[in-house]
Formats: structure tokens, C-alpha cells, sequence
């Protein structure tokens, strides 16, 4: 299934040029003839559609009662702006997982980790080389996205996407209000990429891989299904297998994979997203959507700003703040160049100064990104997020509101 333009974004380098710092071999393909050490890739930043099988599933309201899907509740904020169309708005709504933090109490959230590896294939289909994800699934498993840590937001230690839910909504919620991921770690998958459709960056020694660039159209028909019940791709099959629940938020992690558009190493780079695959019920039943992020692990090297758990936190942050891809906000311009319509609480931030919280625990330091508060969206001032802040951990990444834009921010 080709992705198409919908209310939908990526987490993507955010200078308007960055340069790769690339060291030692690549394996070329004859598809793809560049050399990325001397030249500046362009930042780009598409918007993909969920994915949609079956006859059911064209029901895209979060509020369906014929959607069953992870635990959410709904919200609205007032302000002047102009909505998709550049049409005036005042009234905005969202749908953010768990329970409302006026209800107080703790909301469990079954997260199934799925760890990818890659095939990348020759032009007769045998392996070229196998690049396992294997070494950094326990690093991710042991970062502040599913383990505890101290954070101003919560009088007793928890995890990094509930110290920001605490921390947005610090004004309206109960002290036991809590939005919590329960990690399980699933079976191992591996997406089998053809020759042609990625470029591998080699160690000196030629042993595959410091990274790896994969065309996003390619990746997105292996790793979605193209039809109802498809167990070829990889979440088809996840699906089929039981390892993913429309109850629960599906992560799959890849190692040091990042995509690239249109066939042109120069349109990259794409790091993470998040997303849901609807399949229609059977027997007139409900139709059930699956909430998944898609995230790399990013070892030290490619990127000065982006690093361990960089972009699978900021896609777990818009996971729980918009799981159903439907939040609609006032036209915004961030600090960093973005322009959006959408509750996407970590683009506002990626590729700033201040973009990550360096942590360390477990025996290492993690860099999950700050993310925007509700209230920078809402144009509030002051803001009732903790402390006033419109960012968080880092109350410094974002000193004031957002001012509502015109459409495309003209």
C-alpha cells in the first residue's frame, strides 16, 4: 500500500541542510548511485496516511462506537484559528490514550516491542547481508520510555510519556493520575528489503552495518498489509500471530534503519512515525485498529542531534497525545521551521538546541526528546501545564505559545 498525504507526520532532521558524517564502505546498488560523505541531505517532511484493509475499515472517527481499538478520552480547548482549510475555528477537540486525568487512577497500557532485523538482498533474492536489531532491544527495553525515573511532574518516580502527560495536564489532574506502558517483548521479525531499494553503510572491514537507507514506498508495502488479513507483511503477520492487540500500543523497533523518498538518497531522512492499521470486523463486529509506532534505534555517528532513544520517544509521545492521527489544532509555526495543523507534540521541538533530555540510567545515557506541551498548541498564556511550561523536561526548549498561523502559515 503506497502512502498518500493525510494528517500525518514523521519525525525528520530538522535543518534546513544536514550533513551525514559518513565514514568507511557503502554497498551500491545500481538503483542508487550516490555518495552521501561530501553532500548536504535535504530535510523533508512527508505526511502518510493510516492504512486502511477491508470494507469496515473507511470508519477513521475515534469517537465510533464500531472502532475497537486502546483505551482514550476526549478533550477540547477554545482559541481563534484557522482550521485545514484556513477556514476561522474556535473549538478544537482531541482524543489522547488512556483516561482523563480529571478521573485520576492508572491506566496500563499492553506495549508489544517487536524487534526488526533486515534482509538485504541481492539481485537474485539470496542475502547480501543480515543486520540484526538484536544487540539494542535491552537498551530499549531499560530507557526511560518503560522504566522509572525522578521527574518534577510526579511525586513518585515513573516513565518519560507519563512525565510529560503529568506535566501537561498538571493544572486539571488527580494526584494518582497516571498513563503507563507495559512492555512486552514479542518475537523477532525480519523485513526482507530487495536490491535496489537500499543503500548499507559499511564498516571499514566491509561488514554490514553503521546504517542503513531504505526507499520509504518499498518499506511501507513489506511492512503494512495490502489487504484484509494479509499475513506477507510484516505487521499482517504480527497481527495474525497475536503479537500486536487492538488494546494495546505496538511498537517495532529497527536498528540504524532510515528512510529516504522518491529514490533519492538526498530526500532523507526519516527516523521514525507513528501510525495504525484499521482490519474490518468479521460478522458485522467492530472494526479493529491497531496503534503502532515505527522508530530506529540511532547508534552515535549519523547524527550530532538524534541518538539511542531519541526518535522512539518522540514517536510514543505522539502516540499516547495523538493515537488516532485526528487531533486538529489552530495552524502553528515552531522555532524550528515546522508548520503544521496537528497535535504532533514532537515535531514543535525536533532539531532545536534543546531538543533532547540526556538521562542516564541503567548504566547509560539515553537522549529522549522534550516534547510540546498541550498548552503551546492552545496559545495559552500563561500556560497551566507545571511551572508554566510549554515544554517538557526541559521548561527552557520553549519559552512561549504558539501564535495561530493561516493556513500553510502564510
Amino acid at each position: 500500500m503506497r502512502p498518500f498525504v493525510a494528517r500525518f507526520t514523521f519525525l525528520c532532521l530538522m535543518a534546513l541542510a544536514v550533513c551525514l558524517p559518513i565514514s568507511g564502505a557503502w554497498a551500491q546498488d545500481s538503483h542508487i548511485n550516490s555518495d552521501l560523505s561530501n553532500s548536504n541531505v535535504q530535510v523533508q517532511s512527508p505526511k502518510i496516511a493510516p492504512h486502511v484493509t477491508g470494507t469496515g475499515a473507511n470508519e477513521t472517527s475515534s469517537a465510533s462506537s464500531r472502532i475497537d481499538s486502546i483505551p482514550s478520552f476526549h478533550g477540547s480547548f477554545t482559541v481563534e484559528g484557522a482550521d485545514p482549510t484556513g477556514t476561522p475555528r474556535k473549538t478544537w477537540n482531541y482524543t489522547m490514550a488512556g483516561a482523563a486525568p480529571q478521573q485520576g487512577g492508572t491506566t496500563l497500557i499492553d506495549t508489544s516491542v517487536i524487534p526488526v532485523s533486515l534482509d538485504l538482498l541481492d539481485s537474485d533474492g539470496s542475502v547480501r547481508y543480515h543486520y540484526d536489531v538484536t544487540d539494542y532491544i535491552g537498551s530499549v527495553l531499560m530507557s526511560p520510555v518503560f522504566q522509572n525515573a525522578e521527574y518534577a511532574s510526579s511525586t513518585t518516580p515513573t516513565q518519560f510519556v507519563d512525565a510529560v502527560q503529568r506535566a501537561e495536564f498538571f493544572d486539571v489532574a488527580k494526584p494518582d493520575w497516571h498513563t503507563l506502558l507495559r512492555a512486552t517483548l514479542k518475537r523477532g521479525r525480519t523485513l526482507r528489503i530487495p536490491r535496489g531499494f537500499y543503500t548499507a553503510a559499511l564498516f571499514d572491514d566491509d561488514i554490514c552495518c553503521r546504517y542503513v537507507l531504505v526507499e520509504i514506498n518499498e518499506f511501507e508495502d513489506l511492512m503494512f498489509p495490502g489487504k484484509p488479513h494479509d499475513t506477507a507483511s510484516i505487521i499482517g503477520a504480527a497481527e495474525a500471530d497475536g503479537d500486536m492487540s487492538p488494546h494495546g500500543i505496538t511498537s517495532f523497533l529497527l536498528p540504524n534503519t532510515f528512510l529516504y523518498m522518491n529514490g533519492n538518497l538526498q530526500n532523507c531522512c526519516v527516523l521514525g512515525y507513528h501510525s495504525y492499521d484499521d482490519e474490518a470486523g468479521e460478522n458485522n463486529a467492530p472494526t479493529q485498529r491497531y496503534v503502532l509506532n515505527i522508530s530506529s534505534w540511532i547508534s552515535p555517528g549519523p547524527f550530532q542531534q538524534f541518538e539511542d532513544v531519541t526518535a522512539f520517544s518522540h514517536e510514543m509521545s505522539e502516540t499516547v497525545n495523538d493515537p488516532f492521527q485526528d487531533n486538529v489544532t489552530p495552524w502553528w509555526k515552531s522555532p524550528n521551521g515546522r508548520c503544521q495543523n496537528n497535535l504532533e507534540v514532537g515535531d514543535v521541538i525536533e532539531g532545536m538546541t534543546l531538543a533532547t533530555y540526556p538521562m542516564t540510567m541503567n548504566g547509560m545515557t539515553y537522549h529522549p526528546q522534550n516534547e510540546a506541551m498541550l498548552s503551546w498548541f492552545e496559545s495559552q498564556t500563561p500556560s497551566t501545564a507545571l511551572g508554566g511550561a510549554y515544554s517538557y523536561p526541559n521548561q527552557n526548549t520553549l519559552t512561549q505559545a504558539s501564535t495561530p498561523q493561516n493556513k500553510n502559515c502564510k
